[in-house]
């Protein structure tokens, strides 16, 4: 087989990167390319997952069909998904006034990719498992076994094994998908990565509208210990509006700490730390909030009771001698005393993290990103980096009600 010239492949993909696991992850999709062997691509959000199933199709065979069919399983609703892969007979349904042709059935001879492929309800996921086994699916409303040569290349940013024993994905199907994995490494994985996607992302900014904007070396430092949850599209979207809302073209790390968000207990934006995995510290940061906003909700509850209980409480009246009847909502002077000894207690300081369960965290994780979008879930996914049937999900797993929010 030809060697292929990494540089050549990212050029033609436009994908920027030097890092040692970036050049593995292409290697292995161009190495299995020519087979007929099902892909699973692995990684969080934002990393370009993408790229790779359109660079598996353009170095097979298939490529000469011209038959390539992107799928997003998780923003198909969970009622017509089987319809929009399989097809369906006219009359299959409400509102299927026509026979129609499934994915599987468009991308006969090519190669169709299941973007969030974790998102697929279990009764979809038994049919894939027969696609994959034997070629075979039956259209929606109809008893004939139809054939189709397709080759699968899946994507997910789940954790497919935890999906696994949590019942929610069939294990058989996880392996017939994961023939081959590829896992496309976080950003902050890559850091030296980091200043050359934040040029290329300058200079396409500056090209329609401005002087690209530069990092000073303190900068640059700062941009690449920094976490980038939201790894590629994250920062593609920071340089932009660095880009757009900034003067001085020059950007220093006190400028920068301004588009970065900041860490739960300090004013200093959220640094990658080595240890542990990127679920420890999601859960780990998530604890820290939740102990900084209890202890911050006491100090004002203090504040405003000591207040209160001198008669200088701000409002309309505050000059005026507070009258007995407002004296007599107040709680207990021994109440006050409680709150003040919690309020500076080790309890506060030092939470034991047993104290709160993983659920815990998601859940508050959730009821902010909610109530900072004032309910629309779909905008409250895109803060979360996750999709909005997952999203959807969690809030019924969690027994999160409207009313909550």
């Amino acid at each position: 087989m030809q060697e292929i010239d990494l540089q050549d492949v990212k050029r033609r993909y436009q994908i920027i990167g030097q890092s040692e696991a970036l050049d593995r992850a292409l290697a292995i999709a161009l190495r299995v390319a020519p087979t007929d062997l099902s892909v699973l691509v692995t990684g969080e959000s934002g990393v370009g997952k993408e790229f790779f199933p359109k660079i598996i199709h353009d170095f097979s065979a298939r490529k000469h069909s011209k038959k390539y069919v992107a799928i997003n399983c998780g923003a198909i609703p969970e009622g017509t998904i089987e319809s929009e892969l399989f097809g369906h007979e006219k009359g299959a349904f409400t509102g299927a006034t026509d026979a129609r042709k499934g994915y599987f059935e468009e991308a006969n001879g090519g190669t169709i990719f299941l973007d969030e492929v974790g998102e697929l309800p279990l009764s979809t996921q038994v049919k894939l498992l027969r696609v994959l086994q034997s070629g075979e699916f039956v259209r929606v409303g109809s008893a004939t076994v139809q054939k189709t040569d397709v080759r699968v290349v899946a994507a997910t940013n789940n954790n497919l094994q935890e999906a696994i024993e949590k019942g929610r994905f069939r294990e058989d199907l996880y392996y017939r998908l994961n023939t081959v994995p590829i896992y496309v490494p976080a950003l902050r994985e890559r850091k030296e990565d980091i200043p050359l996607l934040f040029r290329k992302f300058a200079l396409d900014v500056a090209s329609q509208y401005m002087p690209p904007i530069r990092l000073t070396d303190d900068a640059r430092q700062m941009l690449q210990n920094y976490y980038w949850r939201g790894n590629i599209r994250q920062l593609k979207n920071v340089t932009e509006q660095i880009s757009a809302l900034e003067h001085n073209r020059e950007i220093t790390p006190e400028v920068l700490s301004r588009y970065l968000n900041p860490t739960p207990n300090s004013a200093k934006p959220m640094m990658y730390q080595s240890a542990g995995g990127s679920d420890d510290f999601s859960e780990r940061e998530l604890l820290y909030k939740v102990l900084f906003d209890m202890r911050n909700d006491i100090n004002d509850l203090k504040r405003m009771i000591g207040e209160l209980m001198h008669g200088s409480y701000p409002s309309a009246t505050h000059t005026q001698p507070m009258s007995h009847d407002v004296r007599g909502l107040l709680p207990s002077p021994a109440i006050v005393e409680h709150v003040e000894e919690y309020a500076e207690s080790e309890e506060v300081e030092e939470l034991p993290h047993k104290e709160l369960t993983k659920a815990d965290m998601q859940r508050e994780q959730i009821l902010r990103a909610l109530r900072n979008n004032n309910g629309r879930r779909r905008e409250a996914a895109k803060e979360l980096f996750i999709s909005e049937r997952t999203l959807y999900r969690r809030i019924n797993e969690l027994g999160i009600t409207e009313e909550d929010i």
